[in-house]
């Protein structure tokens, strides 16, 4: 039997990235993925691709910056599939570098709305339909920047930082529910994210960060939030997950 078979599931930023290759390996351990997105065509083709393999699974657009928007997401979820057990809230963006006394507010509010409230959001809405699902597990996706510092970020740091101590909160509260909760702190990770903004040669200082001399696949984390998801971590909660080639041991 598959690890998530009959469990339903929803992954925030599948579109891209690590969300996509979340949703890819849900489908693949037998769970019906709801698929979310900014970028309608994006998650289509998420679909398109889940379904082309054998999978079940739909699209939903959703701003996870907006509280009625994850409220609609979950609604849906439930009212397709009859049902919510797993929600990963991965959904997130970098914003502008600059240095705190510098930094825009448009960005500073757009960070925090997205990376951090849209985390509290999705928890605000999924919690009260994996209780009547029976429990579950929630994984909300932090950084290695949830646990230190960098220069010229201080929007994504908070909210990282802010995403490791919600977890811990939340994870306290429905311990005793059936719920686990936990985060995940990946390294830098091979994704467009990066790869459109950043050079070659601002790419290869990336890599030196990390000891093990790379940067991080997608699916490297896809398979810790897997581990997560899954029953094999029944006794895991309220935990900060790194996956970062070293970077934190340094």
């Amino acid at each position: 039997m598959k690890s998530l078979e009959n469990k339903v599931a929803i992954v925030t930023g599948a579109g891209s990235g690590i969300g996509k290759a979340v949703a890819f390996s849900f489908a693949a351990e037998g769970a019906k993925v709801v698929v979310s997105d900014i970028n309608e065509e994006h998650g289509n083709a998420v679909v398109a691709e889940i379904v082309k393999n054998g999978g079940d699974a739909f699209f939903i657009k959703a701003d996870t910056s907006k509280a009625v928007d994850n409220d609609n997401l979950v609604k849906q979820t439930v009212a397709h599939y009859g049902a919510l057990h797993i929600s990963v809230n991965n959904a997130g963006i970098g914003g502008e570098a600059a240095p705190t006394g510098e930094y825009p507010i448009e960005s500073w509010e757009k960070v925090i709305g997205i990376n951090l409230s849209g985390v509290f959001y999705g928890l605000r809405y999924q919690i009260p339909a994996l209780l009547k699902s029976g429990g579950g597990s929630i994984i909300n996706m932090a950084s290695i920047l949830g646990q230190v510092g960098t220069k010229f970020s201080p929007a994504y740091v908070a909210a990282k930082h802010g995403v490791v101590g919600l977890t811990k909160s939340a994870a306290l509260e429905y311990a005793d529910q059936k719920i686990r909760i936990n985060s995940v702190g990946p390294g830098y990770i091979k994704t467009p994210l990066l790869e459109e903004h950043l050079s070659a040669e601002q790419m290869e200082g990336l890599v030196k960060l990390h000891p093990i001399g790379r940067l991080g696949e997608a699916q490297e984390i896809a398979e810790l939030v897997l581990w997560l998801a899954s029953d094999k971590a029944s006794f895991v909660t309220g935990t900060y997950y790194a996956a970062d080639g070293g970077y934190l041991a340094q």
